[in-house]
């Protein structure tokens, strides 16, 4: 059992009955609107909407980063209240520093810790081997590929034990050839961690592909529209007759059929 996973059983999140405003031109502007969400341990989740209906924005909620919200967000049974370690994140852009190699990058995350350093040396060895790093330990960002950078962001996340991981968009900015490859590296670090999933996409193929369930939000103020079971066996095939059943059902959804 790999450190990550001794996490993963404590990971269940639950959104309760949240709403969100904020304030344009002196009126409020809703934003979110009664999100009900229950995501159990080692589940992977996609959430899919049109742009504008505030799946960014329930990620920074579940961050940590924003309190002014109406609800609850509970972490294995207690009020999020801000950032904290048990919650990796990882962005569009891998927002690594230029200025530190991929090993710097990666033990930012565990700056402050208490552990002895042998120990949080070998975490930071095990999350690059982990992400297919291996070799590249000494190399700076603008000498890795756009994937292999995202890689190491990912590296960067799980390094301090995330109970659980969010991403927002993570292979948006990629080409299709490496995102898909990427995908299947996303898939195999989660099978093998099975640290809890929140992720944000506007690729449907992408979620049906990775995850265990599918929110489909619709926008104005964002709310769910339906949760999808996906049902399928891992590995997927994409160009099966279930595959594409459980694609035309949330096409279907986001188009409001």
């Amino acid at each position: 059992m790999s450190a990550v996973e001794a996490f993963a059983p404590r990971a269940t999140l639950n959104i309760r009955d949240v709403s969100k405003s904020y304030v344009v031109d002196e009126k409020p502007l809703p934003v979110l609107r009664n999100i009900a969400l229950d995501v159990q341990p080692g589940e992977f989740v996609s959430i899919v909407g049109a742009s504008g209906c505030g799946k960014s924005t329930l990620l920074r909620l579940v961050v940590g980063l924003d309190a002014d919200y109406e609800g609850e967000i509970l972490l294995n049974g207690r009020r999020i209240e801000g950032p904290g370690r048990e919650r990796g994140i990882v962005f569009q852009e891998h927002r690594l520093f230029p200025w530190l190699t991929v090993e710097d990058n990666i033990a930012l995350g565990l700056d402050g810790s208490d552990e002895p350093q042998h120990v949080l040396d070998k975490r930071v060895r095990d999350n690059i081997a982990l992400v297919g790093l291996a070799g590249f330990e000494k190399a700076y960002p603008h000498q890795l590929s756009g994937g292999m950078a995202q890689r190491a962001a990912i590296a960067r996340s799980l390094v301090t034990q995330p109970a659980i991981l969010l991403l927002d968009e993570p292979l948006g900015a990629l080409d299709s050839i490496t995102r898909a490859y990427l995908q299947k590296e996303l898939l195999r670090i989660w099978q093998q961690e099975r640290v809890t999933v929140i992720m944000v996409t506007h690729d449907v193929d992408e979620a049906v592909f990775l995850s265990d369930r599918v929110v489909v939000m619709e926008p104005r103020p964002g709310r769910i529209r339906s949760i999808v079971p996906v049902g399928l066996t891992h590995p997927r095939q994409r160009a099966s007759v279930e595959f594409a059943r459980v694609k035309g059902e949330i096409l279907r959804d986001l188009s409001g059929e």
